[in-house]
């Protein structure tokens, strides 16, 4: 049997909830010392708010996993999401250096990532969750 339609906001509460999940296990990996998957689910957290964004705003499919992309598609929708692609920047960066040693000249992603990475990339996820949050009223 297939299943139900969702409507938009109803994505959007589901996106939004993993989105949360993504930042609190990103503090705990972090606080463990896993730095390079705290970044990574920091990327995850902040892509996932703003795919959330565009799902409330009515869009029936989102691509792509690059957050800058996701930003500029939100562009359409609220240009203040103009002032969050800088920060996307930032966390695209993880979202294949955190993982694979081919996006590092040497070493590997868990060798190459400290604290200080792990706290301003969760910082940032959160700045944008909460950003997305205002714009969806966090009801979703």
């Amino acid at each position: 049997m297939p299943e139900s339609p969702r409507s938009g906001a109803d994505e959007a509460a589901r996106w939004l909830a993993q989105a949360r999940h993504d930042l609190a296990d990103g503090r705990l990996v972090a606080e463990a010392g896993r730095h390079a998957l705290a970044c990574f689910l920091a990327q995850q957290c902040a892509e996932k708010a703003v795919t959330a964004f565009l799902l409330g705003q009515g869009a029936e499919a989102v691509w792509g996993g690059a957050l800058a992309d996701l930003c500029e598609d939100a562009v359409a929708f609220d240009p203040n999401f103009e002032a969050v692609r800088p920060m996307a920047i930032l966390l695209d960066k993880h979202d294949l250096g955190a993982r694979y040693p081919t996006a590092l000249p040497g070493g590997v992603p868990a060798e190459a990532h400290d604290a200080t990475d792990s706290a301003r990339a969760l910082e940032i996820a959160a700045e944008v969750l909460g950003f997305v949050e205002g714009r969806l009223g966090a009801t979703a």
